[in-house]
């Protein structure tokens, strides 16, 4: 074999490992599998923290959370959103405190796999006390979001949207604690906690609440708060 035969050979070799040897870079982003988390919501909506018309103590029309709903979702979908009008589920859990048909929206979602599951708790009545649920995430849904209505309200309630637990470096975060600040859906008019049933027609945006129950200063005066922690 001449030189030259030697050297067209072993650049023919080189040029076929570039093009069939996958580089670092191209390699797929590792999959994290699945993950749960515990989820402890704690409640500071209390006459020392909103003493504005704070409601009076009743055991059942006296200041509470509704039960607590949400899920595990992608970024297709969104349990609420800032500046986007309320779905019918939404609504009536804030005016009413009632999962359904909220329920049913998460559920189609499952169904479409926007949605990886659905958790529900009871309500929240002694804010010495806490929410406890569980959620699980996957590679495919590794978003939460959740509600519950603040009550008595015409449509005000709390909740976080779209917190995802993935870490930038693609591990599943350890814990992460939010604020809850209170929500207005955009479904009613009503501006005190015990105002009359006054539906908006055609519906508002969702936005935060902004009456001075909850804003002090023009600062907002959190109502609780959340904790996710990996199992």
């Amino acid at each position: 074999m001449t030189a030259a035969t030697l050297v067209l050979t072993f650049a023919a070799c080189a040029k076929e490992q570039t093009e069939t040897t996958p580089t670092q870079d191209s390699a797929a982003p590792a999959m994290m599998g699945a993950a749960e988390y515990t989820i402890v919501l704690k409640g500071a909506w209390t006459a020392a923290n909103h003493p504005l018309e704070y409601p009076k103590a009743n055991p059942l029309t006296g200041p509470h959370f509704s039960g607590l709903i949400g899920a595990s979702h992608n970024a297709t979908y969104s349990i609420f959103q800032e500046g986007a009008l309320p779905t019918p589920g939404l609504e009536r859990l804030s005016e009413e405190g009632k999962h359904t048909p909220l329920d049913d929206e998460i559920k189609a979602a499952v169904a479409a796999d926007q949605a990886g599951m659905l958790f529900e708790t009871g309500p929240l009545r002694d804010f010495n006390d806490s929410l406890v649920t569980t959620v699980r995430v996957d590679d495919a849904h590794p978003i939460v979001s959740l509600v519950a209505m603040i009550a008595p309200s015409p449509d005000w309630f709390t909740g976080v949207a779209s917190v995802n637990l993935m870490e930038n470096g693609g591990a599943w975060a350890a814990s992460r604690t939010l604020d809850l600040v209170a929500y207005d859906s955009g479904g009613d008019d009503g501006t005190t906690y015990k105002a009359p049933d006054r539906d908006n027609n055609p519906k508002k945006p969702t936005t935060r609440a902004a009456t001075p129950h909850f804003v002090v200063n023009g600062v907002a005066v959190p109502v609780g708060g959340v904790t996710f922690t990996k199992k």
